[in-house]
């Protein structure tokens, strides 16, 4: 593990990011009781993955199609939740 201070983070990100993507742990110091663990993003990661993209879309046609249910107060709420 690798631990650098902010201003050395800012001054060779791209050095810091090359040793990220190989693996290398790299831990940026933020004043004296602050850091911050850098790692890679993975499609996995992402909320708006294909999969989800596609629940998304599902969502839209059924909305489209009228199915749906429209509940207005905290009573018809409840009652569509004990239905389930």
């Amino acid at each position: 593990m690798l631990v650098i201070s902010s201003r050395e983070f800012e001054n060779n990100q791209a050095q810091y990011f090359s040793r990220i993507d190989e693996g290398e742990r790299v831990v940026v110091q933020w004043e004296k009781d602050k850091a911050y663990s850098l790692v890679p993003v993975t499609e996995g990661d992402l909320y708006f993955t294909p999969e989800m993209l596609a629940k998304i879309d599902r969502a839209i046609a059924q909305y489209e199609e009228g199915k749906y249910t429209v509940l207005r107060d905290k009573e018809e709420l409840s009652q569509y939740f004990d239905s389930l």
